[in-house]
């Protein structure tokens, strides 16, 4: 008979996405421990409030803060497409899929310390616009105003995305004091002949080999009339060229501005890892509050793995796959199944 006290807690649900491998739905918990049932661990969600806070409170420790810090932004989605009616899914664009799927939109956020080649999740907000009205550039904005101000974090530059690369946002972002490093769409209209020529998109812009290395200075369209801006044409392969803008205008090295943008894709490898290792996708509940806190749970798994991959000097995936070298070594001495043919 299980005990009355006994009940399905934020630490012993988030115990069970970091020791478990493939499947992360609450029937799999339930089948796999005496003391909860699907229908406890499903109460524990359905009440707790497991908010983006959270993260920082336990991640501030371990964050090692550098005078060249960058703050990183993107969004990725979790994978709904075979969802039904699970709230807080909506058809969105993935990057991963390259195209519209269904999923719950997350906007992250990372700070990553360039000189250890380390980085953290810092902050996450879940894109709702049903339900709170808010834009994923609203949500990216709270968060910086939120790691200048409130966190007070050592941040020597954002790093964003394209679709966050817009004129208030660069611009916020130099009131704030903060220099910027963002890819610009293909189609953005742009002016190098100091409006002596029309507009024109970014990548009709003619390259001399000294801007090629160097950058150059454009006004883009829609910015103050003596705004400028120094965009860098970064070839990343021969299908790939990225315009790259900053505020930043004593740089004048392509290299040291492709090196930079690279430090963004860390954000890419949270996604990848949270989606990996976390179950972040796995849970099936319906209700937009289980569904959130079953997100923030699986981000404070990463924050965990995160740690102890840092103190042992190992890869994260490396810390999850050693939790079965104990029943590999077990299984291979006294094996359940016995092998007979061969």
């Amino acid at each position: 008979m299980i005990p009355k006290t006994e009940r399905v807690t934020r630490l012993t649900y988030c115990q069970y996405l970091l020791v478990s491998q493939t499947n992360y739905t609450l029937t799999n918990y339930a089948d796999h421990t005496e003391k909860f049932s699907h229908d406890m661990a499903n109460r524990y969600l359905a009440e707790d409030e497991v908010r983006p806070r959270l993260v920082w409170e336990n991640i501030k420790d371990q964050v090692i803060r550098s005078a060249y810090g960058f703050l990183v932004f993107d969004d990725t989605v979790i994978d709904k497409n075979f969802s039904r009616r699970i709230e807080l899914v909506r058809k969105q664009y993935s990057g991963n899929a390259h195209g519209i799927i269904k999923g719950i939109g997350v906007v992250t956020c990372v700070y990553v310390n360039p000189q250890i080649d380390q980085f953290w999740i810092i902050d996450y907000r879940i894109y709702d616009p049903d339900g709170d009205g808010k834009t994923k550039l609203d949500h990216m904005q709270d968060m910086l105003l939120n790691c200048v101000y409130q966190k007070s974090l050592d941040i020597w530059a954002v790093l964003m995305d394209t679709w966050y690369a817009t004129k208030e946002m660069m611009l916020q972002i130099e009131k704030m004091g903060k220099i910027y490093y963002c890819p610009l769409k293909d189609n953005r209209q742009v002016d190098d002949s100091g409006g002596s020529k029309p507009y024109q998109r970014v990548d009709a812009l003619t390259w001399s080999e000294t801007e090629k290395k160097q950058g150059k200075i454009i006004k883009i369209k829609g910015f103050p009339a003596e705004h400028k801006v120094k965009v860098f044409r970064v070839v990343l392969s021969t299908q790939r060229t990225d315009y790259i803008a900053t505020n930043e205008m004593e740089q004048n090295n392509t290299e040291v501005v492709h090196d930079l943008c690279g430090f963004r894709w860390k954000v890419e490898q949270f996604h990848r890892e949270t989606k990996q290792l976390t179950g972040i996708e796995g849970n099936q509940c319906r209700k937009a509050r289980i569904v959130r806190n079953h997100i923030g749970c699986a981000i404070l798994v990463w924050v965990r793995l995160k740690q102890v991959a840092v103190e042992t000097k190992r890869t994260i995936y490396r810390v999850k796959y050693d939790l079965l070298d104990e029943y590999l070594r077990q299984q291979i001495k006294s094996p359940d199944v016995q092998m007979r043919l061969a």
